[in-house]
């Protein structure tokens, strides 16, 4: 790299830290269109550790967060599927196959305006609400995960940064930040990750002088090797993975040492992962994404066109025992304000039926709701129509989303990653609702 290039770096990577800690004091806009507004001072949240359950295939926010009146599907009237029922929050409502959440709305913040307008497609809308942009033909983003994994790193020396239970996927993915911001994997809460566990017969001495003729091999290559970058992630990796594989960590995947009223609290395969993700928290795991519905117990799963409609209240059970636990768990256990749980979707549903009875996509208001952290729980933001399509008020963007994320993990929204020397705006500009930290 050329001593131009080196000192270009360093002037963008001077300039933005400056800039974001005075656009952090309230002293300076960060992007020319904020200069007509103030920028309000925000907090900085105290969060260790984020949770994030994704409803894939677009959860209809007027059948679950953000009820209406409502409608009927075999007559096309547009509305809600279900009743909906008063919660611990005054005027607050939501669905009635939320049952166990209602009492617990105090913890809770529905966000109910978010909003981006890719809906045609079920991938590139999962990029959007992972990655907080679009896909780009010269970059690859990052995950949000792997963003707060890079900045924030484990809590512990036992732990990866950010673990996946579920299917993986690029969406998912570090992007340009590379190995080491990626996530650990897995689809089935009684085995753990696949590879991790030592063999039976392999004892702590043995797999010490494997590591140490692993070392010695890979130090001598890595003198020779041209792609040393690659082949240091590699080795990074691999690391890790020896670490990884100790009784400390893998110790979190003994589901069967939990009470048995405790594991059945929390359900079926889903609840399992979430109680998975308590035990992955303690273990100093920063950040865990959670499938929800993998089996499609309804037949559709979240994607509820035509028949899939009719047994969205098996989901939203499912959904709401498992969640309701996992509040309840880490409250007793004292880590529910270190720990935001983030409840999304790809995009939500319109209030109108289709011709089979189902909902087809939208993306001009949706419900995101957040958990626990820290934050100013018990309210809702934003407001929407009386069909849950448009916001009224407070409409919040997908980078604002992200900034409010970030800010709860200790993480400046308006910092900037580098994808080389191009600089990234980690939050794409957006802004924390500020409403959440005060």
């Amino acid at each position: 790299m050329s001593s131009n290039s080196t000192n270009r770096r360093s002037f963008l990577k001077q300039s933005a830290a400056t800039a974001g800690a005075m656009a952090m004091a309230g002293g300076l806009p960060l992007f020319a269109e904020e200069a007509k507004e103030p920028h309000p001072v925000v907090p900085m949240g105290k969060a260790e550790h984020c949770i994030m359950v994704w409803l894939g295939g677009g959860a209809a926010q007027i059948d679950t967060w953000d009820p209406k009146a409502k409608g009927d599907a075999k007559l096309k009237k547009a509305g809600s599927y279900y009743d909906a029922i008063d919660t611990a929050v005054p005027g607050l409502q939501v669905c009635e196959h939320l049952k166990r959440c209602a009492p617990l709305m105090e913890r809770f913040n529905p966000i109910r305006t978010v909003h981006h307008d890719v809906i045609d497609e079920h991938a590139a809308a999962t990029n959007r609400m992972h990655t907080g942009r679009d896909t780009s033909g010269t970059i690859v983003y990052p995950s949000i995960g792997s963003a707060i994994a890079y900045q924030r790193g484990a809590a512990s020396d036992i732990a990866p940064a950010y673990m996946l239970i579920g299917y993986p996927n690029v969406t998912r993915g570090p992007g340009f930040l590379g190995a080491s911001a990626g996530y650990v994997y897995l689809t089935d809460t009684a085995q753990g990750p696949n590879g991790l566990a030592r063999m039976p017969h392999i004892s702590d001495e043995r797999a010490a002088r494997r590591e140490n003729v692993l070392g010695k091999l890979r130090d001598r290559y890595l003198t020779k090797a041209e792609e040393k970058q690659l082949i240091e992630d590699y080795a990074e990796a691999g690391q890790a993975a020896l670490r990884l594989s100790g009784p400390e960590f893998m110790k979190a995947f003994d589901l069967d040492n939990e009470p048995d009223d405790l594991r059945n609290k929390y359900g079926g395969e889903f609840g399992q992962r979430c109680l998975l993700s308590r035990r992955l928290v303690e273990r100093g795991v920063r950040f865990i994404e959670v499938s929800h519905n993998l089996n499609f117990v309804n037949g559709t799963g979240w994607d509820t066109h035509n028949e899939g409609q009719l047994n969205q209240h098996l989901l939203i059970q499912e959904l709401d025992g498992a969640i309701a636990t996992l509040v309840t768990d880490l409250e007793e256990k004292k880590l529910l304000d270190k720990t935001l749980i983030v409840i999304s979707s790809e995009f939500g549903r319109p209030a109108q039926f289709d011709g089979g009875g189902g909902r087809g996509h939208h993306g001009g208001a949706f419900t995101v709701v957040l958990a626990g952290g820290g934050l100013q729980t018990g309210k809702a933001i934003g407001e929407t129509d009386e069909l849950a399509m448009k916001a009224l008020d407070r409409r919040v963007s997908v980078p604002d989303l992200f900034a409010t994320i970030f800010q709860t993990m200790g993480i400046n929204p308006h910092e900037e990653l580098y994808a080389g020397d191009r600089p990234v705006p980690i939050s794409d500009g957006g802004r924390p609702i500020a409403e959440l930290f005060s």
